[in-house]
């Protein structure tokens, strides 16, 4: 007898999965169902003009000073316009301190003012003209920073691929344009991404801004992986997802800036490549750019006291995606080269720019990610891998779209409340996937939707689906899976990540050849 078709719902998660076993009648097929919420990210501007550096000897002005200058006399003088607009006599007052506006707050980057108390960078007038007084306007905090230390979620960024439902004054589009020139450059790149959201936050368009520079590309939160998960087989996993865009990456790092596991492994790979270039950190919002500077600072604070000083006035931490507005220089090294902290790369295929600025701490997972397990047959279940704070539900498939409409807000957040659930974009788009089990003793793969986590779709026990006659046919089964999730949101269908003490039993190395073992970008932890 058929079991009975199931929801596996969340607010932003329905999938459908009816499943196809080869052996059986079309009676045998059971509906299943799950939903989320997804987008694509805008390519950056490009721009063909390169920086070219004035003057010569030591004194002269790096590249980093002037890729430095020109964002912020680019800000500034957009802070100027904008200014301009309200009447001649503002524009003439505003024109004749530019060269003051480019000054900018140490914790985000924003251009410092005094004229919008709301918007970044805004310092009070007194505290500004002291600070100019005495040349001390590299160590002042804009007052968004101030309430973004607290705890407050203050959204700065707007427009397509940004945030809604908070104060909104740049663009995304301006913050990857100020990132645009970076690619004409020779620096050294820093490249991060989420493990928790590998696909999601992995800059499918890096080379549009890194150009041909070399990368070390660091995933950060391995402390938030399943309890008893290898590193070794983490790290073979995304090495092999990492040769397959093709980049210029020369070594990959694990690592955890509360913890601050690997930190010294990239601070030595750093030193070993910089050879007096420029060090950039790129990564998409909300990726954890400005916690990962803190723990480098740190780590290197203890026998480099140039990175020791630079711990007073590093940026700030938040949870509010775009907290850094623009590029923020900070003197990390001995011996020549510069650190810059950068904006983040906003991405409308993630979770995050679809729900309002008060739920984005519902989708940060606190702790150590946790399987929670559904089955669909005896023989098959999905593992769900995400924020622990995320609720999930499981319902008859035939109930679930009065379930959905009427739990939404309610049971199913976010969105939370009323009044964010009617502004809530509803689920517009439905991914059809068909997974097939080639391999019983292992997960089928996984289904990563962008910002939110995974779902790993796994065999119960390979004894289950054993043949009395020997015939390994009935392993070999196919699952249909309708992933409902808003018009933007991504959905990837990816090699299973070896998580948990389970991952290290299933997982398979590659073999190589000596000729790939040398190309292949090792991996540290």
């Amino acid at each position: 007898m058929a079991p009975n078709p199931l929801l596996l719902s969340s607010s932003h998660t329905l999938c459908h999965f009816p499943i196809f076993p080869k052996t059986l009648t079309p009676r045998s097929v059971s509906p299943f169902s799950c939903r989320s919420s997804l987008s694509h990210a805008s390519s950056p501007h490009s721009d063909s003009s390169s920086i070219e550096p004035s003057g010569t000897g030591a004194a002269a002005p790096t590249r980093g000073d002037l890729f430095l200058e020109r964002q912020q006399s680019r800000s500034a003088a957009t802070v100027v316009l904008k200014q301009g607009k309200k009447n001649s006599k503002k524009k003439r007052a505003a024109a004749s301190k530019l060269s003051s506006a480019i000054a900018c707050c140490y914790g985000c980057g924003a251009p410092l003012q005094t004229e919008e108390m709301e918007a970044p960078g805004y310092v009070d007038p007194e505290t500004y003209e002291l600070k100019k007084k005495h040349r001390q306007l590299r160590t002042v905090l804009c007052g968004r920073c101030k309430l973004l230390s607290h705890g407050h979620m203050v959204t700065a960024v707007g427009g397509h691929g940004g945030y809604p439902g908070g104060k909104q004054f740049v663009t995304a589009e301006e913050l990857r344009e100020k990132l645009s020139h970076l690619r004409h450059e020779k620096v050294l790149i820093v490249k991060l991404v989420d493990i928790v959201d590998f696909n999601g936050s992995f800059l499918s368009r890096i080379r549009d801004l890194a150009g041909a520079n070399p990368i070390i590309l660091v995933a950060t939160k391995v402390d938030l992986l399943p309890k008893g998960t290898e590193l070794n087989c983490i790290g073979d996993w995304v090495v092999d997802a990492t040769i397959k865009k093709k980049l210029n990456v020369i070594s990959v790092h694990l690592t955890s800036s509360k913890s601050l596991v690997g930190i010294v492994g990239v601070i030595a790979e750093i030193q070993k490549e910089k050879k007096g270039r420029d060090v950039y950190i790129l990564g998409s919002a909300n990726v954890g750019k400005s916690a990962f500077i803190n723990a480098l600072l740190k780590m290197m604070g203890e026998k480099d006291p140039v990175a020791a000083a630079a711990q007073k006035y590093k940026p700030i931490q938040s949870a509010v995606p775009g907290t850094t507005l623009g590029p923020i220089q900070i003197e990390a090294f001995q011996g020549g080269g510069k650190l810059f902290d950068t904006p983040g790369v906003h991405l409308h295929h993630r979770q995050a720019a679809v729900v309002d600025s008060e739920d984005l701490p519902s989708l940060a997972p606190k702790n150590r990610l946790r399987a929670q397990s559904f089955p669909v047959l005896p023989e098959t279940r999905l593992t769900f891998y995400g924020p622990r704070q995320l609720p999930i539900h499981m319902v008859p498939t035939s109930e679930a779209d009065q379930f959905y409409h009427r739990e939404l807000g309610i049971s199913l957040t976010p969105p939370t409340g009323n009044q964010r659930a009617e502004a809530w974009p509803g689920l517009q788009v439905v991914r059809q996937l068909q997974i097939n089990f080639e391999n019983r003793q292992r997960p089928a793969c996984d289904i990563a939707i962008s910002g939110l986590g995974w779902i790993a779709i796994e065999p119960f026990s390979s004894h289950l689906n054993a043949d009395p006659n020997g015939n390994n046919e009935a392993d070999l089964k196919e699952l249909h899976l309708a992933v409902h999730v808003p018009k933007p949101v991504e959905v990837f269908v990816r090699p299973p990540m070896p998580v948990g003490k389970a991952g290290e039993e299933w997982y398979e190395y590659q073999e190589l050849t000596e000729k790939e073992e040398e190309l292949r970008p090792k991996w540290f932890f």
